[in-house]
């Protein structure tokens, strides 16, 4: 039918189908190329859909191809019937069945309908609508279905239906897997007579059937292969031979499917040899030896071990021993440990294994009395080699000789006698070789011993050669095998094919052996006697054979015979002609031409129509008329004569159509005649037919019939008049003889316009459409063209727009160039050869949005650092956004060299007309460029044009290279290297730095000093001599220096020493004086040694006398010197470049009575803590000094009295213990005696770990955290370095990270993005590691992931399939890296987990029909995970959407819904207020017990300071002051707040702090505690506050030698119970170092107060910066306290408060306590001066352990301070309404006094603060008082 799908199919016999397919097809002898309306199924049939007129007109034929001979065969041809369309239920056309394939291959199953209206297609499985697939795709041809896997198998329905009714065609698809094939081993090369296995593994079909081939042949089991396993999975050689070698197969089949493996075996010739052995050697008796022998062979050989051909046993004495290598080397040794006589002779290693063996021998003499040991009889092998071995032991021996009947051997050449004794018989002979041998070892010089063997000789047998003539069947064969020669008795056996013959009449063989032959005796040759016979002859010496074949012949005769016979034309035939022969008879046939008797026969062609079946026949497939004639069958094998028969054969010819047109065309009205021609046998008949129906022309007037002859043809023509639209049919002429009959088929078109095509929208979108038509009628003519018009609606169609001349094989267009959210009107024209069609019906539609067609404007690219860019751009052009703009689309690559060329994508949403956005992690100083595009919910919108921008320099991240330092002399080096990577200097190279700083010997560095050079050398000059340098190297470019070398160190040249640094010399007798001194300041050198001068004036020697002194003796006494004269005497250093510079000289003059002199020196000592130090005091004098150390305490000097950690020795040297800072200070060591005394002053100097620094946070970005920091105090030490910690907030695994001394600041990167992490810093000197600073908390860039709101989460639903839009998360800046989905049914508990790892769109499977789903995603990156959930609703089977769930709702649902949701809101606002009333009641419970606790103190205190420190004396009222306690709390920020008032705590100004409205003073006490207090040395008390709402202190340089401490504070809260009198806003009060107002503010001491964290907390949070302890609130800090009164060792501990500094705001200058007074004096104009205090807690003296209460408040000790003060001041504090206000800070300076009554301390207050602001105090003690 016109318009459906016509379906021809290759009918194959089912014979061949396995090996025959279809190819290809022909349509009138030219190719069909699959495509346009033409398609080839997999199974070899033609599918035309959308048939036309014209596919009626031409001859189909199908080409098929052999698929192991390649032969091609073309079918007979076909024709198409076409009919109009008529409305018709549907009818199948072609379908499937049941069938099996397996996995992973595709099938096509073939459903193929046919009716009018057109069917449609639906397909089932088991039962259900297809699941969306990929693999599944529905063609015109079926369902094709690729990657088959087991689950595909089921039961497929295909439903055909159209208005008229339906049809169904179901089948059966069973998937099995492949069938899989492994043979192992893989390739073997092993040796001859190894045993092989080989094992066939097969997977996938669990039938299959097993065969094996060796080298394309089948294997048959013999003696060697056998086949094993249940399925003859294994296969097994033994004994394998050469001819094995090659490649074997295993096969697997199963229903057709074959699969196989193959594996390749080399066999070798494995025989071992011997690769590697030991020599002849001489040992002695008990001197180990130990002989090794390596062979090779394949299998690897064993070896075996025989001494004097007695096999070597292993025991206590032989030792043996076998390996074999990898390679395949098999070695052997055999160790003697403790050798003796009996251990000498011939060792022989034989190495054997399956192929054969080998041997060496070789003789090991030990020494002693030789001998020969018993030897066995031989038997020797004729025609073989024998050797004879005399077993001589014993060592030395002069000869060893053989001798037979009285004659020395040898006596002819086949007899050799070897240097070691061994005699070799070269192929022996039975008769000279048999006999006894007599073996002779001359041991001494007539001295001889002796020893006989005997050889006995046996001759193998020899078989004298035979042939076996070729027979014929039906003789006598009579084959005979004599043994000529061997030792009897001879066995003879005979074999065939290698298998033992059995005579008998099985067999048909007959076998007679006598003593020494044999004969086989056939009666009856058959072919089965065909093969290889062997005669076996074997006896006592070995085992021969002789092997010939026998071949049986047999001459041709035939089985069938040829005889005349007669063919149809076109038919196929047989002429048969069967022989059998051996050798099989070759056949071949000849042809004669022509009636008569044949003239000469010609070798018939053999082609593809006409071949020699196997039986001898001949094959013609299509019998041809040249084929006639006589043909002859002729035979032959070369035995006998050829035979041959003659046959002939006739061919009939069936009646045909040679003539007639097979299409022609009419026009509608006009008169058409049909010709036919026909010609074959007499008679024909010729009739005509109207597709089924036989014309009758005298019925029907419209037709009239002629025939006409022609020689042999008929002319027959049919007439039609007029031509109608149903004469469109096929006409067919019959021609009939009695042969058989051909048909034409003649198909007639009547031809006029097309009907109007049928027109349909298919797709609109925003600037086209698709549309689709059906063509119905073509008016039997070719559509040559379509046109399709289209206007706006509102116009007319004078104005439309054309698409003219579309092809007419397309059935759909695309109109582009729309304008988008615009309404077109459309129709369409169809156009044959004839005429043009009428309009087609007119269509209305709407385009929608479409991406914006414009890019973003105004794109400038603006670097921000070295890794970040700042884009920004305005909007497209509102006339080409075409939509909302959405969003933006930002594409960025890098353009320097090596770069992949491709864009990185990040996307932000659209915010207005103007956006910016900063790309972050980008390389160094790379150049890189920026596209953006505008996106809409259409699409997204053409990209900018790119514009590059190469992001800042910065530092070089790798140092110079090969750093090398050369000291050319004592003061000057060279330094060299080489450049950093270039890739790694991330800017323009600017320069180098060279950093080098000196070590002294002491541990203390020098300076650190630079030079800057373009150079990559640089000379330092100016060097100190003889000192160790530290050296680094550093690029730098204009962002700043790079990363520092490796310290690099080196010592400069020795010099000439400087001269000693000081000399003395005192009498110490009447004759002799004592000269001391101290080494040079300069060594430059090591001090070789000491020589002193001495000289006197006016003696007359021109020369002064030498003294030389070892280089540890500072000292030397010189005698011989005469009483009362005067000697000048002098001292120089030597090195080994020479004397050095001499001292001063001293005079000294000698005498009877010496006064106490002290011979060593003053100075300053420095040492690290904890050491011992000793201070040496030696002196001179008569009579003999004494000596008394004392230190110096403020003006006074204290005896040092001897305890556990001071002595003074005998020689006056003073040894201190364990050194602390409080040691240090001035020593002074008195020599007295009755003569005079003398004093050295010596100045001892403590260094302790460094203070800690200040750190805080300058810059942070998505990867990475800068910071900077301050140093604290360097404990007299310089510092070496600094260790940062870093850990992430939520962990204690903390990183190590070692900086540079002289770094200030430094970034961690490859930080993960969006995450909090703590930060601490401690620095290092030569003592230690220093405290650690406070934790610092910092947060690097971005955020979690958030979904878009804009974007939708589904964007496809079916009734089994979801897919999910994952490109609407956003990252928030940082990588998202996991996707997890929790999805189920509405209504149910389980949820279905499932993680994506795709980041575009993802789909949900095997979800139920029509049926709701709840759906949560979460998006997790590493700052966090982002939520967003959904419901949705899979559609039916049939595509249609469910409604909405709904729950029943009754009168009272609102209620009960306000309940549900207002119950839990209830609870847990009332769980709230039960909570917050049992916390205040504990505090309040807390507060009493610690103020009614015996550690209360009332601090009312009283400020006095003047410039000589004087102290000023209190009287105290009341009872004993308890123990203060000194706590350190950092970053503590205190707030004043009125809880009546409901206001946020606000911070106090600098302004506030010096206001006062009410003149009284008052002090009251707060308790607070801090876990950071420990027993020893507490933290830094931070007394800075840069949060908001303070004065930050300036970040300026700093100037002195104390780097200042700011610290990031903490806000605490102080508040108390309201009063109605308090009006007061909250205040805030920080810990700062403040100058004190001149007025105070009282309160009574029944106020009470709680401190709690302030909300401040959460902005340094938010600032990257955060406190470092957010949980030390005021309860917290309280139950710490009472913890560590509990604490023995706390008990009665005094707090001491040990250094204070103050940064003095005006010069950025930090100080401490020194011995001048100015510096300790800094002006207190600001009141934001910060400041930082370090305690100590030192255990109580013994006695003070039963103070209790009364324990005495310790002195604050401040460093270098002769005198000490303290002083408690109180900080003034004023409101205009209230004369309520609180200070709980506790000045100390000088010494604690007791507390003075209220009046006492309120009168003397004014006048004390007073006197304070005419003075500035540098240095203080600071402590908070626990009440």
């Amino acid at each position: 039918m016109r318009g459906n799908v016509a379906v021809f199919k290759c009918l194959i016999p089912a014979a061949v189908q396995e090996y025959v397919s279809v190819v290809s097809w022909e349509r009138d002898t030219v190719s069909i190329v699959p495509g346009n309306r033409f398609s080839l199924t997999s199974f070899g049939a033609l599918y035309i859909s959308d048939v036309q007129k014209e596919d009626a007109l031409s001859t189909y034929r199908c080409i098929t191809k052999h698929k192991y001979s390649g032969e091609t065969r073309q079918s007979n041809g076909a024709r198409l019937s076409v009919m109009d369309p008529n409305e018709s239920s549907p009818t199948i056309l072609d379908s499937f069945q049941a069938g099996e394939v397996y996995a992973g291959q595709s099938i096509e199953l073939p459903c193929i309908a046919g009716g009018y209206p057109s069917p449609t297609v639906r397909w089932l499985k088991d039962g259900r609508p297809l699941p969306s697939d990929a693999r599944w795709t529905r063609r015109l041809t079926g369902l094709t279905i690729s990657d088959l896997r087991q689950e595909d198998s089921g039961s497929y329905a295909c439903e055909v239906t159209n208005s008229f009714g339906s049809k169904e065609v179901s089948g059966q698809l069973h998937v099995i897997d492949p069938l899989r094939v492994t043979l192992s081993p893989k390739n073997l090369k092993t040796g001859i007579s190894s045993t092989l296995f080989f094992t066939c593994t097969v997977e996938g079909s669990p039938e299959y059937t097993i065969t094996w081939y060796s080298n394309t042949e089948p294997i048959v089991p013999d003696q060697h292969i056998s086949i094993q396993g249940q399925h003859n999975d294994t296969l097994q050689i033994t004994a394998a031979q050469k001819f094995h070698s090659g490649a074997y197969q295993c096969f697997a089949s199963r229903k057709g499917h074959t699969a196989q493996d193959f594996s390749i075996i080399l066999l070798e010739d494995g025989t071992p040899r011997i690769v590697s052995s030991f020599s002849e050697r001489v040992v002695n008796p008990g001197e180990p030896f130990s002989l090794m022998c390596a062979a090779k062979g394949a299998p690897p050989p064993s070896i075996t071990w025989t001494l004097d051909d007695e096999p070597v046993v292993r025991d206590s004495t032989y030792k043996t021993s076998q390996y074999t290598l990898s390679d395949g080397l098999t070695v052997s040794h055999v160790n003697v440990s403790s050798p003796q006589i009996r251990d000498g002779g011939v060792y022989r290693c034989v190495a054997r294994n399956s192929a054969g063996s080998a041997e060496y021998q070789a003789r090991i003499n030990v020494r002693g009395p030789p001998r020969i040991r018993p030897m066995r009889d031989i038997t020797a092998v004729a025609g073989r080699n024998t050797y004879i071995t005399c077993r001589v032991i014993g060592y030395p021996y002069y000869s060893i000789k053989w001798l037979k009947d009285g004659m020395q051997l040898p006596d002819n050449h086949r007899q050799v006698v070897f240097e070691n004794g061994t005699l070799r018989l070269t192929d022996v002979q039975k008769g000279a070789d048999e006999g006894t041998y007599l073996c002779s070892v001359l041991i001494q010089p007539q001295v001889s011993i002796n020893q006989t063997v005997h050889v006995t000789v046996k001759v193998p047998p020899l078989i004298q050669p035979f042939d076996i003539p070729s027979t014929s069947v039906g003789k006598l064969m009579y084959i005979a095998c004599v043994v000529s020669s061997g030792d009897m008795p001879i066995r003879i056996t005979w074999h065939k094919d290698g298998q033992l013959i059995v005579p008998g009449s099985a067999s048909g063989v007959a076998i007679e052996t006598k003593e020494f032959m044999s004969s086989l005796q056939i009666s009856k040759v058959t072919l089965k006697h065909n093969g290889n016979y062997t005669c076996i002859a074997s006896n006592a010496a070995a085992t021969v054979s002789w092997e010939r074949q026998l071949i049986v012949t047999v001459p041709p005769r035939f089985v069938v015979q040829p005889n005349n016979q007669d063919c149809i034309y076109g038919k196929a035939g047989v002429l048969n002609c069967s022989v059998e022969g051996y050798p099989p008879p070759k056949v071949m046939w000849k042809h004669a031409k022509g009636k008569r008797n044949p003239q000469q026969y010609h070798p018939v062609p053999l082609t593809g129509r006409i071949q020699i079946m196997s039986n001898g026949s001949l094959l013609i497939r299509h019998v041809l008329e040249d084929d006639r004639g006589y043909y002859l069958c002729q035979a032959s094998n070369g035995v006998g004569s050829d035979i041959s028969k003659s046959m002939i054969l006739t061919v009939k010819i069936p009646a045909m159509i040679t003539s007639h047109p097979n299409t022609t065309m009419a026009r509608k009205g006009q008169t058409k005649e049909l010709n036919c021609t026909a010609r074959g046998e007499q008679p024909i008949i010729i009739r005509w037919e109207r597709g089924d129906t036989v014309i009758d022309a005298e019925r029907n007037p419209r037709y009239s019939i002629t025939i006409n002859k022609k020689g042999d043809e008929v002319i027959s023509t049919l007439k039609l008049n007029p031509a109608e639209r149903g004469d469109s049919v096929f006409f067919s002429c019959h021609a009939i003889n009695s042969y058989g009959e051909g048909r034409g088929l003649i198909q007639l078109t009547v031809q006029e316009p097309p009907d109007p095509p049928e027109l349909e929208v298919r797709e609109v979108k925003d600037r086209s459409m698709n549309l689709r038509w059906i063509q119905r009628f073509d008016g039997n003519s070719i559509i040559t063209s379509y046109d399709i018009e289209y206007k706006n609606k509102s116009d007319s169609w004078d104005h439309m727009y054309t698409t003219r001349n579309i092809s007419p094989t397309n059935n759909q267009a695309n109109i582009v160039e729309l304008h988008p959210a615009c309404v077109y009107s459309i129709r369409m024209y169809s156009y044959n050869k004839i005429g043009r069609s009428l309009p087609s019906k007119e269509l209305t539609i709407s385009t929608e949005e479409a991406p914006p067609d414009g890019p973003p404007m105004d794109v400038i690219l603006q670097p921000m650092t070295s890794q970040s860019i700042r884009v920004t751009w305005r909007a497209p052009k509102k006339e080409l956004q075409n939509g909302v703009i959405r969003g933006y689309q930002i594409g960025y690559r890098e353009n320097g060299p090596g770069s992949n060329g491709q864009y990185s994508i990040v996307e932000m949403k659209a915010t207005g007309d103007s956006e910016v956005y900063t790309l972050d992690n980008l390389k160094k100083f790379a150049q890189y460029g920026v596209v953006v595009q505008a996106f809409n919910r259409a699409g997204t919108g053409p990209s900018s044009t790119e514009i590059n921008a190469t992001t800042l320099e910065d530092v070089p991240s790798e140092p110079p290279q090969n750093v090398r330092a050369i000291s050319v002399t004592s003061d000057e080096a060279v330094i060299t290297w080489a450049e950093p990577p270039r890739l790694t200097l991330h800017g323009v190279l600017k320069g180098y730095r060279v950093v080098f700083w000196s070590l002294f010997p002491d541990g203390e560095w020098g300076e650190m000093q630079n030079i800057t050079t373009t150079r990559e050398q640089v000379e330092l000059r100016g060097l100190e001599k003889f000192t160790n340098y530290s050296v680094q190297v550093l690029a730098y470019t204009q962002a700043g220096d790079g990363v520092r070398s490796n310290v690099l160190y080196i010592q400069t040249r020795e010099d000439l020493p400087g001269p000693p640094a000081g000399i003395k010399a005192v009498p110490s007798s009447p004759s002799s004086v004592v000269v001391s001194w101290l080494p040079p300041h300069k060594p430059n050198g090591v001090i070789r040694k000491y020589t002193i001068y001495c000289s006197s004036p006016g003696s007359g020697q021109p020369a002064p006398s030498e003294y030389e002194a070892n280089p540890e003796m500072l000292f030397y006494r010189i005698t011989h010197l005469s009483r009362g004269k005067q000697y000048h005497i002098w001292a120089a250093a030597v090195t080994t470049a020479g004397r050095g510079n001499i001292s001063s000289k001293v005079t000294v003059e000698p005498a009877g009575k010496v006064p106490a002199k002290i011979l060593s020196f003053g100075g300053t000592v420095t040492t690290p803590w904890m050491k011992e130090v000793r201070l040496p005091c030696s002196s001179v004098g008569e009579p003999a000094p004494t000596i008394k150390w004392t230190k110096d305490s403020e003006d006074t000097a204290i005896p040092v009295t001897a305890d556990s950690q001071k002595q003074i020795l005998s020689n006056g040297t003073l040894v201190l213990r364990s050194v602390k800072a409080e040691d240090s200070g001035y020593y002074t060591c008195t020599a007295t005696n009755t003569l005079g005394f003398d004093t050295i002053i010596v100045n001892l100097v403590v260094q302790v770990p460094p203070d800690q620094p200040r750190l805080t946070v300058s810059t942070t970005s998505t990867s990475s955290i800068t910071l900077a920091w301050i140093p604290g105090d360097n404990g007299g030490s310089s510092i070496r370095g600094f260790v940062l910690q870093y850990s992430v907030d939520n962990t204690e695994e903390w990183r190590d990270v070692f900086i540079s001394s002289s770094e200030r600041s430094f970034r961690l990167d490859n930080l993960r993005c969006g995450t909090w992490y703590k930060v601490k810093l401690a620095a290092k000197n030569s003592v230690g590691s220093g405290r650690i600073s406070e934790i610092i908390e910092a947060k690097t860039h971005g955020r979690e992931p958030v979904f878009n709101k804009d974007q939708p989460l589904l964007t496809h639903i079916n009734s089994t399939h979801a897919g999910l839009n994952l490109q609407g998360w956003t990252s928030g800046g940082c990588p998202i890296t996991d996707m997890m989905l929790d999805f189920r049914p509405k209504g149910t508990w389980a949820w279905q987990s499932l993680k994506a790892n795709s980041t575009t769109q993802l789909f949900l499977s095997e979800l139920r029909e029509a049926t709701w789903y709840e759906l949560k995603m979460k998006a997790c990156n590493s700052a966090g995970c982002g939520n967003q959930s959904s419901q949705f609703a899979t559609t039916d089977y049939d595509g249609s959407t469910i409604p909405p769930i709904k729950s029943a709702r009754g009168e009272g649902d609102d209620v009960k819904k306000l309940f549900s949701i207002g119950s839990p809101v209830i609870l847990v606002t009332l769980g709230v207020a039960l909570l917050f009333i049992i916390r205040k009641k504990r505090k309040e419970k807390r507060l009493k017990r610690l103020r009614d606790s015996s550690l209360t103190v009332c601090a009312v205190c009283m400020c006095v300071c003047s410039k000589n420190n004087r102290s000023i004396d209190t009287p105290v009222k009341g009872p004993p002051q308890g123990p203060r306690l000194h706590i350190d709390i950092p970053r503590v920020q205190l707030l004043i707040e009125d809880k009546e008032e409901d206001k946020a705590a606000v911070p106090v100004t600098d302004t506030e702090f010096s206001q006062s409205v009410n003149p009284q003073n008052f002090c009251t006490g707060v308790s607070l505690h801090h876990q950071a207090l420990i027993q020893n040395s507490g933290p830094l008390i931070d007394m800075s506050d840069i949060r908001p709402g303070t004065n930050p202190v300036s970040r300026k340089s700093i100037k002195s030698a104390h780097s200042s401490r700011n610290r990031y504070s903490s806000q605490w809260t102080l508040s108390r119970p309201s009063q109605s009198q308090s009006t007061a806003s909250a205040r805030t009060l920080t810990s700062d170092w403040r100058t004190m107002g001149s007025h105070g503010i009282t309160a009574t001491e029944s106020d009470s107060y709680s401190a709690s964290l302030s909300q401040d907390t959460d902005k340094g949070r938010n600032s990257m910066v955060s406190t470092e302890s957010a949980s030390s609130t005021y309860e917290e800090l309280a139950r710490a306290y009472e913890h560590a009164k509990l604490e023995e060792h706390l008990q009665h501990a005094k707090f001491t408060i040990t250094e204070c500094f103050i940064s003095d705001s005006s010069s950025d200058q930090m100080t401490t306590g020194t011995n001048d007074p100015a510096d300790s004096m800094t002006s207190l104009s600001t009141p934001s001066e910060p400041g930082i205090c370090r305690f100590t807690a030192s255990p109580p003296k013994p006695q003070d352990y039963d103070r209790g209460k009364n324990v005495a408040v310790p002195i604050p000790h401040r460093a270098n301070k002769s005198k000490y003060e303290e002083y408690l001041l109180c900080r003034d504090f004023a409101s205009s309404s209230s004369s309520s206000s609180f200070v709980i800070i506790v000045w100390q300076i000088k010494r604690t006094l007791t507390m003075p009554s209220s009046n006492t301390a309120a009168t003397s207050s004014s006048s004390a603060l007073g006197r304070l602001q005419k003075q500035s105090v540098g240095a203080y003690s600071k402590s908070y008082t626990l009440v």
